[in-house]
């Protein structure tokens, strides 16, 4: 009887998502396939796109209809056809942030176990302080139905109580400390944040309290109380500074002055003293963007009743060797194959076979994480205070878990945030998951994932307008040999490294800010001196205290200065020397929704706006500015409202999306689509991307201007129309700076986190350009990065570590980076070492 054969690749045929042009591509089953291309190449459309669209879809397809609707579907993938594509699982390049109540625990679901693990094995303290011994008759009463369930006897004085169960011990429910209600931090108002500049004076808004809404008058109630409001704050009396604080609460008449010369009179307003204001809105606003603003008033301080644990004090006499839960939340991860040992010893002979069965469970979901190298994390550590690489590692150490077999990965760089040396760690993951029988698609610029890749699909040659297109296929050997490959010169190391003039002067020759942390998170006693007017490096493990230094450090050192507040409790020492202005750069997506675009973002709509207003045809139909944006109703399109598409909810189907049937996707109502300047509407303008608007506009200095930066940057593939939430990391950053780059900028520091996020080696050389150019403006740049191209361009290096966690929080190493390779002291100058000489070696002089 003749064998069938087994498919061996994914075919895709006609694939036209986003900008790829029509492209057919076979990508090989049960093998680690690596996507390479520039910054919006099209990686992402044909990765996600098309192979997790079109792998996902058809997954759910198999579902009942009553689970379908009830999971947020993706819609068929502009694509003529995709066969042999098995289910697939994506994880993306920026992971959600966990909220306020998500921990390491909880996230990874070890957590989970553990309450079980405490329920079942642990010794409970009956009511008159006995502890317990455990026991299997413990785990065998909390099967027991109804209200008998955990009920056991105390072998020392005979009463009857109810053990804890697993329930009991989710600080989510019943376990919560009932003062936190489970978020192991209170909050209270912080009085330095009340007042904002104390030079101002109240009348020019010093109460920073009273610019919250509904409070604009609230200087003349106090100007009623007896207080002046026209003299800087400091130099009011104490009774005055009292009143404001904490002044009593009465009805005063006052007159308030209106813009337009009317007077306004009150006979009973309220005066809200500056605490009463931010304790008032606090109880009753509901906006999330007001409870944010209002947040800022507020500091946080670990819960006095559970110290932080999260948990109901009362939950912490149930232990298991000894130690309560908190204190087995506390451990790092990779303690814990240890204290699965020593729970085996402590438990009697009758028990060993269902603490095997728990621990097993305990350490199977510990394993991934361990092989991730986040053995530093303890449980207890909140989800929102880790990194993206952290982050990203958890989702994927979830996935390993469940060893399935036939499913394809879609990965969307997963070295975010990463480490070289964590990287290795994640390419033997990789290689686990092909052989479970898995096949794995990447997207990624790190080359040494690339080269670990057993074959490689290079999209380009361009970005935007400019790709979309197969450009090259192949092992990493035929892709290293190859002429048309992009990549290539990059995995061989013959591409250029120093991209930018390196200073060789006295790196501190124009001065330098200097910070000391006493004590944040992992850093104790740190000082560290960052040089004017320099390109700086900020290295290290996820988890080395990068993050501690530089966001929670410098940044927050520099906003309380700016804001004449006090310094943080944790910064000792700051001496700012002569910087005025601080910029921080992030990857997080350019605004909330489609209505955000690369146009409205700068300041090209403006002026478009006023262009096609003053238009002889717009001014006879009495047409304003704003008739000429899709956000107002006068020049929105009234079927679709200004957003180019209609959504067709069809149940249990994915929603269908389709273009506008009234203005086919241009936004704007058919008058306002009439109005033609040079022969083209506002909407036809809009299409234009801007490395072709710069002819269009070349009389138009204020547009020409933003569109020659946007170009600078890189970002000339981009249609002016283009939605900036759908940009990835690395052009969100670059776009975000655009605003910067047309002034001097003496006195500016720049931070960037992470500003390689989505970016091919060659992107990063344009960046290395965005750099320099801001430093030859005269800005300080200083960036958090893992990439060794980065550090091998810097003029400082400050190196965190040695590893993460606690075994981090130090500066290993610090200096120009071709100094500190002659020498490598740490781990990651190790790393640049290896990358200097693959450079050197295949570029002698």
């Amino acid at each position: 009887m003749p064998t069938t054969k087994l498919p061996d690749h994914i075919e895709v045929i006609g694939g036209k998502v986003n900008n790829l042009k029509n492209i057919n591509v076979n990508i090989p089953l049960h093998k680690f396939v690596a996507i390479s291309g520039l910054s919006g190449s099209g990686k992402s459309s044909l990765a996600m796109g098309i192979l997790y669209s079109e792998g996902a879809r058809r997954y759910l397809d198999s579902l009942a209809t009553y689970t379908r609707r009830r999971i947020s579907q993706v819609g068929r993938a502009n694509v003529d056809s995709v066969t042999h594509i098995p289910s697939a699982l994506a994880l993306r390049q920026r992971p959600t942030v966990p909220d306020a109540r998500s921990t390491v625990g909880t996230m990874t679901e070890i957590f989970n176990v553990l309450r079980l693990m405490y329920s079942r094995l642990g010794s409970p303290k009956c009511p008159n302080g006995h502890q317990v011994p455990p026991t299997i008759k413990i785990a065998e009463a909390m099967d027991v139905m109804g209200t008998q369930m955990g009920v056991i006897t105390c072998p020392t004085c005979g009463v009857k109580f109810h053990a804890f169960g697993a329930e009991d011990f989710a600080f989510n429910s019943d376990g919560a400390c009932p003062t936190c209600q489970g978020l192991g931090i209170t909050k209270q108002i912080d009085p330095d944040t009340l007042i904002g500049d104390e030079t101002k004076t109240i009348r020019d808004g010093a109460v920073a309290a009273w610019r919250t809404p509904g409070r604009n008058f609230m200087p003349i109630v106090a100007q009623a109380a007896g207080v002046r409001i026209d003299v800087p704050y400091n130099q009011l009396t104490d009774k005055e500074k009292q009143m404001v604080l904490h002044g009593e609460q009465k009805h005063y008449a006052i007159d308030i002055p209106s813009k337009n010369g009317r007077v306004f009179h009150m006979d009973n307003a309220l005066y809200e003293n500056a605490y009463n204001a931010i304790e008032d809105s606090m109880a009753t606003t509901k906006s999330e963007i007001a409870l944010k603003r209002l947040n800022r008033f507020y500091r946080f301080f670990t819960c006095p009743m559970c110290h932080g644990t999260r948990m109901n004090p009362n939950r912490l006499g149930q232990l298991i060797d000894g130690m309560n839960i908190a204190e087995a939340s506390h451990m790092p991860i990779g303690q814990l194959p240890e204290f699965v040992e020593r729970i085996k010893k402590w438990l009697p002979a009758n028990m060993q076979k269902l603490a095997k069965n728990l621990t097993t469970e305990l350490l199977n979901q510990t394993q991934p994480l361990l092989d991730l190298g986040l053995d530093y994390l303890t449980m207890d550590r909140a989800g929102a205070s880790l990194s993206t690489g952290e982050l990203q590692r958890i989702q994927l150490g979830r996935t390993l878990r469940t060893q399935t077999t036939g499913v394809l990965y879609v990965l969307d760089e997963p070295s975010v945030g990463l480490h070289p040396d964590n990287v290795s760690g994640l390419i033997k993951i990789f290689h686990q998951l092909v052989e479970q029988g898995n096949s794995l698609v990447v997207v990624d610029h790190e080359t040494s994932i690339i080269n670990a890749a057993d074959y490689i699909i290079e999209i380009g040659p361009g970005s935007g307008v400019n790709g979309g297109e197969v450009i090259d296929q192949g092992t990493p050997a035929q892709i290293r040999q190859s002429s048309h490959s992009l990549i290539g010169p990059f995995l061989t190391g013959k591409a250029q490294l120093i991209t930018r003039e390196v200073s060789t002067a006295d790196v501190f020759a124009k001065g330098s800010v200097t910070l000391t942390i006493n004590h944040r998170f992992n850093l104790n006693n740190v000082t560290a001196d960052f040089p004017i007017n320099r390109l700086i490096a900020v290295t290290g493990f996820s988890g080395a205290g990068k993050t501690t230094l530089v966001l929670d450090g410098l940044l927050d050192a520099f906003k309380a200065t700016f804001h004449r507040h006090t310094l943080p409790s944790y910064i000792d020492k700051f001496e700012p020397n002569k910087m005025k202005h601080i910029v921080s750069v992030d990857a997080t997506p350019v605004g909330k929704n489609a209505r955000s675009t690369l146009a409205t973002y700068t300041n090209i709509m403006d002026n478009l706006r006023k262009k096609f207003a003053q238009l002889p045809d717009a001014k006879k139909h009495h047409y304003t500015p704003s008739y000429f944006s899709y956000n107002n109703k006068q020049g929105a399109c009234p079927t679709c409202g200004g957003t180019g598409e209609i959504s067709l909810d069809i149940q249990y189907l994915p929603d269908m999306v389709e273009t506008c049937p009234t203005c086919r996707g241009k936004r704007f109502n058919q008058d306002i689509l009439k109005i033609k300047w040079n022969g083209k509407s506002i909407a036809d303008v809009l299409d234009y991307d801007v490395d072709h608007a710069i002819d269009l506009f070349k009389d138009d200095e204020s547009i020409l201007k933003t569109l020659q930066v946007l170009q600078q940057m890189g970002l000339g593939y981009l249609h002016l129309g283009e939605a900036t939430p759908s940009l990835s990391g690395g052009e969100a950053q670059r776009l975000k700076l655009t605003s910067h780059m047309k002034s001097r900028q003496n006195d500016t520091l720049f931070i960037f986190d992470e500003p390689t996020v989505g970016l091919h080696p060659l992107d990063v050389h344009v960046l290395l350009k965005v750099f320099s150019q801001l430093i030859y403006q005269g800005a300080t740049v200083l960036m958090i990065t893992h990439d060794l191209d980065l550090m091998a361009n810097a003029d400082y290096l400050i190196d965190m570590g040695p590893r993460g966690g606690d075994q981090g929080g130090r500066i290993v190493a610090k200096g120009r980076p071709r100094d500190l390779v002659k020498d490598p002291q740490s781990l990651t100058t190790k790393y640049l070492a290896e990358h200097f000489k693959k450079f050197d070696q295949n570029n002698p002089k």
